[in-house]
């Protein structure tokens, strides 16, 4: 099995149901992945431990970026660890290597349902072109994309509806069960 870091993105604002159960799933599963969840570790103050982080990335050969989609993208917290610990010299630039050859699943969620995700949806867009900026910056540290996980219509707003909260716990634990797959395959 290789070595894997799991990056949850999701904020916790307001707790998670999906991105809670994958996450669980997840550790209990892969006993040897290090899971690291930014929201308790520096959602407070969003200062990212630069050189704590670089090393957890290098010791992995895969890592997976678990959030949920907030406004189109990946949350802030997300996005603030990629700029402080994606830095030229380290990730990228002439003496930047040190994520080249790693491979990166994008693990996602999203509240809307997948029909909202097309050309022709409320988005105008479709989840891969949503996640451009992450295979951008894969590319530019030469790491390998080596899958895009996505399950759809898993809002909390659904947590008051006892029979929706068991269909987001399911759907969350089968999407764990598609990222594991991906891993074991690689």
């Amino acid at each position: 099995m290789p070595r894997v870091l799991i990056v949850s993105g999701h904020t916790g604002q307001g707790g998670s149901v999906a991105n809670a159960t994958i996450l669980d799933e997840l550790s209990d599963r892969m006993p040897g992945a290090v899971v690291v969840p930014l929201a308790d570790l520096y959602g407070e103050d969003f200062r990212i431990d630069a050189a704590s982080e670089q090393a957890k990335l290098e010791a992995a050969d895969v890592v997976v970026l678990q959030f949920p989609v907030f406004w189109y993208s990946m949350p802030s917290l997300l996005q603030r660890w990629v700029e402080q610990v994606f830095v030229h010299g380290w990730s990228h630039g002439s003496t930047g290597d040190r994520l080249r050859g790693k491979r990166l699943i994008i693990s996602l969620t999203t509240g809307a349902p997948g029909p909202a995700y097309a050309p022709d949806g409320v988005t105008g867009h479709t989840i891969e072109e949503l996640c451009a900026p992450i295979e951008a910056t894969c590319r530019l540290v030469g790491m390998e994309i080596v899958g895009t996980i996505w399950t759809d219509g898993v809002s909390y707003q659904s947590r008051t509806d006892p029979d929706a909260l068991a269909s987001i716990k399911d759907r969350a634990a089968e999407h764990a069960e598609r990222v594991i797959a991906l891993v074991e395959g690689l």
